[in-house]
């Protein structure tokens, strides 16, 4: 389980969770004030029903007023429209609050994750993360919607109808009260073990969820190796477990409902019988006791409705305890209380003696005692191993992690004192691994920069050799180019990261070129597309082809999160250390007969 599951089980397993809701309904205090109007009108409406009964039973048949009767039928019809109408408000308030606050819940639950350094990622799985924003809010939803109003309206029914049995008769109604600690103390534990098991659940199906994004991703790779049986099997395993967990929650929620109601229930026939003897001892009259059982009656449907529900309000807590997990979780990359102003862009970047460890790998140096700088304009190849920190120095500069010793500087000025948004506006970067969203190309391109002109997108296109591709689409620019990019090819895909770059326009370049294979006219495309991203900026570039090496004004090479060696391709050739023999087994057949035409 992932460090956001993973709650303390002595935490206290009351409904208390559900008290993070409270910022969002303050700020949708209308509604809730006309909701609770509604529910009150409904509940007081309700409770004095009986009372319009009782006189009907008792004056109602009296042959001298054969009118009387009529009034208490059309007084029964009224109190029916009304509560007809407050119950329609109520349902109308408390279902669009519940829609309501969850848009809210899941906007700056998104907000918050997205603004999560890395390292939470690294730790926790993307499935579970959505399930929260999902399934959880889901939950929420119907607590807010209908659970609450629900049990507010019960309760509010269940004191009403208990304050007008004591006044209707105190003897009968002793006996309903002695039955109450009965009721409600198995009522709290049960509710405990309720949402706890409720929790096991949300978490398994978390993980089913989970699971269940990463397979369908990667839906092709499962069936290029016919993993199509093993996923189905793993799956189907997952889901048998958020099942089970399912279950143990609905039984401790049924065995909640039937002991209340069999409680409540046998209570309300025990009165009716101490009543009816009444009735026949002549001390109480019909239409009283009548009403005492109407309110009798109220009381202990609310009262079971209320088990019931408690059940529902004990999963949303969970739910809501899981939400506020994820808000709690604060990232160790914060700007600055008081940020400095990066000066003037000029791209010169300085690593000083940075240490640094991934906070998923505390045992495991990524770099030791690095150090190099960059001059503005300069393009620097770095080499290496893998594994040996070439990823790590593009985290670090674009602070996704701060190193535990030394620094990082751009332009003179240490990146922890800069605010990251700023950091980033001057670095753009074309990832391993390009990432294309499910949308028209034309929106990919400008996410380098929003509110790009049309004429800038197309412009960038152009420089990255993509224009002309683009525009032999049937939909040109609108093209929807599917999840992750999935129509186009791998050139195509790292031609649009490419325009993508131009566009931010940033002085410094931060490119992992990819292994993949390409076809000579994508390579050749894709590499011209490369220079004209390079020119007139600061570079680093974690170098897979002889062409980028070549061109370097420098190359580092690292080896265990160390440099070992530093200088031009020719150069360190000719010294016949790490580089040599990393350059010929990445680059061997070119280098070979660029060596055989100098020759």
């Amino acid at each position: 389980m992932s460090e956001i599951g993973q709650a303390e089980e002595k935490r206290n397993r009351s409904i208390r969770p559900l008290g993070r809701l409270a910022p969002y309904l303050k700020r949708y205090r209308g509604m809730v004030a006309g909701a609770i109007v509604a529910l009150v009108a409904a509940a007081v409406t309700s409770l004095a029903l009986p009372i319009a009964v009782r006189r009907m039973i008792d004056h109602g048949f009296d042959q001298a007023d054969r009118g009387l009767i009529d009034s208490y039928f059309i007084a029964i019809m009224i109190m029916a429209l009304i509560l007809a109408a407050a119950s329609a408000l109520r349902y109308y308030f408390v279902i669009s609050i519940g829609e309501r606050i969850v848009s809210d819940i899941r906007r700056e639950v998104f907000d918050h994750v997205t603004r999560l350094s890395p390292s939470f990622f690294d730790v926790n799985q993307s499935g579970e993360i959505v399930s929260r924003l999902t399934a959880d809010t889901t939950q929420i939803k119907s607590a807010v919607g209908a659970t609450a109003s629900v049990a507010l309206r019960n309760l509010i029914l269940c004191l009403g109808a208990v304050g007008m049995m004591i006044v209707t008769s105190p003897k009968l109604s002793s006996i309903v009260l002695i039955a109450i600690p009965v009721i409600v103390l198995p009522l709290v534990s049960f509710g405990r073990s309720v949402r706890k098991r409720s929790r096991a659940a949300q978490d398994t199906l978390a993980n089913a969820s989970s699971y269940a994004n990463e397979t369908i991703a990667a839906s092709r790779t499962i069936q290029a190796y016919n993993g199509e049986d093993a996923a189905s099997r793993h799956y189907g395993a997952a889901v048998e477990n958020a099942y089970q967990a399912a279950r143990a929650a609905i039984t401790s929620r049924s065995l909640l409902t039937g002991f209340a109601i069999t409680m409540v229930f046998g209570s309300i026939v025990a009165v009716l019988w101490v009543g009816a003897q009444n009735v026949l001892a002549g001390t109480m009259s019909a239409g009283t006791l009548g009403q005492f059982l109407l309110y009798s009656v109220i009381a202990g449907s609310s009262l079971g409705s209320l088990s019931e529900v408690w059940g529902e309000l004990s999963q949303a807590a969970g739910a809501a305890d899981r939400l506020g997990e994820l808000l709690a979780e604060v990232s160790p990359i914060a700007a600055p209380a008081n940020p400095v102003p990066l000066p003037q862009p000029e791209g010169r970047v300085d690593f000083s003696d940075v240490h640094f460890f991934y906070p998923s790998r505390p045992g495991r140096s990524a770099l030791h005692g690095l150090s190099f700088s960059v001059k503005p304009g300069e393009t620097v190849a770095i080499v290496g191993a893998s594994g040996a920190g070439k990823s790590t120095i593009f985290s670090l500069l674009l602070r996704f992690y701060d190193p535990q010793q030394g620094s990082v500087s751009v332009d003179g000025v240490v990146i922890s004192s800069v605010l990251p948004e700023a950091l980033r506006e001057r670095i753009a970067i074309v990832p391993q691994d390009t990432t294309i969203f499910a949308t028209s190309i034309h929106d990919n391109i400008a996410f380098g920069r929003p509110g790009a002109s049309r004429d800038e997108v197309r412009a960038a296109a152009a420089a990255a050799q993509a224009d002309e591709f683009i525009s032999r689409l049937e939909q040109g620019y609108d093209t929807q180019v599917g999840e992750r990019g999935v129509t186009l090819s791998g050139g195509q895909r790292q031609r649009i990261a490419i325009a993508r770059a131009i566009l931010k326009n940033a002085p410094i370049l931060l490119l992992d070129e990819a292994t993949s294979a390409l076809d000579a006219e994508s390579e050749t495309l894709v590499q011209k597309a490369l220079e004209s991203l390079m020119e007139a900026r600061t570079t680093l570039v974690i170098a897979h082809r002889l062409a980028t090496v070549l061109k370097a004004d420098r190359i580092l090479v690292l080896d265990q999160g160390r440099i070992v060696e530093e200088g031009t391709h020719q150069s360190l050739i000719r010294h016949g250390g790490i580089y040599a023999k990393l350059a010929r087994l990445q680059f061997d057949a070119a280098i070979e007969e660029r060596m055989l035409i100098a020759k």
